[in-house]
């Protein structure tokens, strides 16, 4: 995916997602819906509080609203990935690096996280209100001596990498616009590698599955609902 831009596609259960951050710096926005019930969609604040963390990274599960698991990070180089931060709106990226838009500038023009998922989810007959608190991948948040949240700089080197494995199937919704507390002093735009092949059967020894007694109730519920499917 080039910088500033915005896909979405449908992988079916029994898949592996991995991302490369291909130049370092990048920041990888996504969403995940249940495409055969587009109610169902990821809950950070469920994933978070249930596997007591405020970062995702190898062994984390993320959870539906539903209390299933939409996928399992597998692998994972960098070790710190977001999903308490939410996304840029056209007016943060405006007051930071100037209004560019395509009808002027094209392809060079300033795209938000807000709008790329917007166009995305429109192909679905989603909208706005179907928006959820989004994954920021390769970004890392710490707090200032005043408590407030800021950006990592230079967290994801080049080559950084995070693999997931869908347990669901899942809608993945994403984009790579900046992170909406980058600061940085030009518009980024950062690549990001997506490479997809057939994850291996889920082991009982599994690590993401028994990195907690609340993954193994997760797996338990992935399991009932595909009982007749």
């Amino acid at each position: 995916m080039p910088g500033a831009s915005h896909w979405s596609l449908r992988l079916r259960r029994g898949l592996c997602l991995k991302l490369t951050d291909i130049e370092g710096g990048a920041n990888l926005g996504m969403l995940m819906y249940n495409p055969a019930d587009l109610l169902e969609r990821y809950n950070a604040p469920d994933t978070l509080k249930c596997q007591h963390t405020f970062k995702l990274t190898k062994g984390h599960c993320l959870y539906s609203d539903m209390g299933r698991i939409f996928c399992s990070v597998v692998e994972d180089s960098l070790g710190w990935h977001e999903t308490v931060c939410g996304n840029s709106s056209a007016q943060m990226i405006a007051a930071r690096w100037g209004e560019r838009n395509y009808q002027r500038d094209r392809n060079s023009w300033n795209q938000n996280g807000y709008d790329g998922f917007l166009v995305e989810l429109a192909k679905y007959g989603l909208s706005g209100r179907d928006l959820a608190a989004n994954i920021n991948w390769f970004s890392k948040v710490e707090a200032d001596e005043s408590g407030a949240l800021q950006l990592r700089k230079n967290h994801s080197a080049p080559g950084a990498s995070v693999t997931l494995r869908f347990e669901m199937d899942t809608l993945v919704i994403m984009h790579t616009c900046p992170h909406p507390l980058n600061d940085s002093a030009v518009y980024p735009r950062k690549p990001v590698g997506v490479e997809i092949f057939p994850a291996a059967p889920v082991a009982d020894d599994d690590f993401c599955k028994n990195s907690c007694a609340e993954n193994q109730r997760g797996f338990a519920n992935n399991r009932l609902y595909y009982l007749d499917r």
